[in-house]
C-alpha cells in the first residue's frame, strides 16, 4: 500500500470518529436514545375516575306495557237502525255522553201500549174496590152472603196484581225506550266508529257502535325477577312506592306515577313477576300498547363507594377492577359488587374511596402497567349516581 492510500484511510477513520462523537454529544448514546423512547412509548393512555363514598339509590328496572285504565266497548241493548251518530272519531267523552241513538218508535208505541192497559186494569181495580165497598156493607147488614163478600175480595186482589204486572211491563217498556239512546259508561277517548248510520244493529251482536278506553288515569303493567318480590313488598309497606316510565329505549321519562298493584303469583316459565303502577297522564304522554322501560326505588344506600360500570371487568379470576397508584402504576385488584344501574354500581369490597380506578383503556393494561392519565376526561363519580 502506497503512503498516498495510507494518508485517505487516515484521513477517513478521522472524519468518522468526529462525526461519532459529535453525535454522541449532541443526542447522547444510540442505545439510551432507544431506550428512552420505549418508556416513553410503555406508557398505557387510560381514562380514570375517582371512587366516592356518596348514597346510592337502588332502583329496579323492568319492561312494561301501557294499558288503558279501563276499557268499554259501547254495544246496543235493543235492535234497530242506527238513526245518529253523535260522536266524531278520536275524541274524549264523559260518561253519560250520547254516541248514538236506535230508531225509538217501536219501542216509543211499546210505552203506549203499556200505559193503556195499565190505565185499563187501573179502572177495573177502582170499579171491583167499590163494589167490594157496597158488599161490606150489604154483609153488615145481612143483605149479602159471606160468599158474595168473599168473591168480590177476591177479585179486587185479582185485579190488583194485573194493574202491578202492567207497572212492570211499562217499567220494561220505558227501559227498552231509554236504551235507544247510547250512552258513554265511562269518561274516555272513543276510537274508530265500528258501526254507521243506517245499519241496522241487533242485542246479539259483538261488534258494538265504539270502544271507549280510560287513558286519564292509566295504567303500566310490567315484570321483575322474582327474586326482587322481597324487596318490592318491604317498600310497599312503609309506604306509597313512586315509580317512572321512560321511553323504550330508557333515554326519555315519559310520566311518574305510583305502584298499586303486585300480581297474585309468580309466572314459573319466566320467573317472573307482574306489577301494575299508575299514572295520571295528565299531559297523554302515555298510550294503550306503548312499550316502556320501568324504573322503581325501592331504597338508598347511605356512604357506600360507588364506581362507573366500565371499571369493573370480568375474568376468568373473577370480577377485578384496575387501581391506579401514585407511581401511576395499574393494580389489578379483585372486586366484590353489590347494587347497581345502567351507569354506575356499588363496591362492597376491594376499593375505598378516593382510589382512582381505570374506566376506559383497561384492553391494553397488565398489572403494574405504567399509564398516561387522560386528566382531561377525569371526573368524580357520584354525580350520576344520584341519578
Amino acid at each position: 500500500m502506497t503512503a498516498r492510500r495510507w494518508i485517505f484511510v487516515a484521513l477517513t477513520l478521522a472524519v468518522c470518529g468526529g462525526l461519532y462523537f459529535g453525535y454522541g454529544r449532541l443526542y447522547g448514546k444510540p442505545e439510551q436514545a432507544a431506550n428512552a423512547a420505549k418508556a416513553r412509548s410503555a406508557a398505557v393512555p387510560v381514562t380514570i375516575m375517582t371512587a366516592k363514598a356518596t348514597s346510592f339509590p337502588v332502583v329496579l328496572n323492568g319492561l312494561g306495557t301501557v294499558q288503558a285504565f279501563n276499557t268499554v266497548t259501547a254495544r246496543t241493548r235493543v235492535d234497530g237502525e242506527v238513526v245518529k251518530v253523535l260522536f266524531k272519531e278520536g275524541q274524549t267523552v264523559q260518561q253519560g255522553d250520547l254516541l248514538a241513538q236506535i230508531d225509538p218508535r217501536p219501542y216509543q208505541a211499546a210505552v203506549d201500549q203499556a200505559t193503556a192497559k195499565m190505565a185499563q186494569d187501573q179502572a177495573t181495580l177502582h170499579n171491583s174496590e167499590l163494589d167490594l165497598q157496597r158488599y161490606s156493607t150489604l154483609a153488615k147488614q145481612d143483605f149479602a152472603s159471606r160468599q158474595q163478600l168473599d168473591t168480590q175480595t177476591a177479585a179486587v186482589a185479582q185485579n190488583t196484581a194485573l194493574v202491578q204486572a202492567d207497572r212492570a211491563a211499562l217499567d220494561n217498556a220505558r227501559t227498552q225506550l231509554d236504551y235507544t239512546n247510547i250512552r258513554a259508561p265511562i269518561t274516555g277517548r272513543v276510537g274508530f266508529r265500528l258501526v254507521d248510520q243506517g245499519n241496522i244493529v241487533n242485542a246479539a251482536s259483538q261488534t258494538g257502535i265504539v270502544t271507549i278506553t280510560q287513558v286519564q288515569p292509566i295504567s303500566v303493567v310490567f315484570t321483575l325477577p322474582e327474586s326482587q318480590i322481597g324487596d318490592i313488598n318491604s317498600a310497599m309497606q312503609k309506604g306509597t312506592v313512586a315509580i317512572a316510565a321512560y321511553s323504550a329505549d330508557g333515554k326519555r321519562r315519559l310520566a311518574d306515577g305510583t305502584l298499586t298493584v303486585i300480581n297474585n303469583q309468580v309466572d314459573p316459565t319466566t320467573a317472573t313477576i307482574q306489577l301494575k303502577a299508575t299514572f295520571a297522564n295528565t299531559d297523554n304522554a302515555l298510550w294503550p300498547g306503548l312499550a316502556v322501560v320501568t324504573r322503581v326505588p325501592i331504597q338508598t344506600l347511605d356512604n357506600v363507594v360507588v364506581v362507573p360500570q366500565s371499571a369493573v371487568q370480568h375474568s376468568q379470576q373473577g370480577l377485578t377492577t384496575y387501581v391506579v397508584d401514585d407511581n401511576q402504576k395499574a393494580r389489578l385488584r379483585p372486586v366484590e359488587i353489590g347494587d347497581g344501574n345502567t351507569d354506575n354500581v356499588v363496591v362492597t369490597k376491594g376499593i375505598a374511596p378516593g382510589e382512582r380506578v381505570v374506566v376506559a383503556g383497561q384492553y391494553r393494561l397488565q398489572n403494574g402497567a405504567t399509564v398516561a392519565v387522560n386528566e382531561a376526561a377525569n371526573e368524580t363519580v357520584g354525580r350520576s349516581a344520584q341519578q
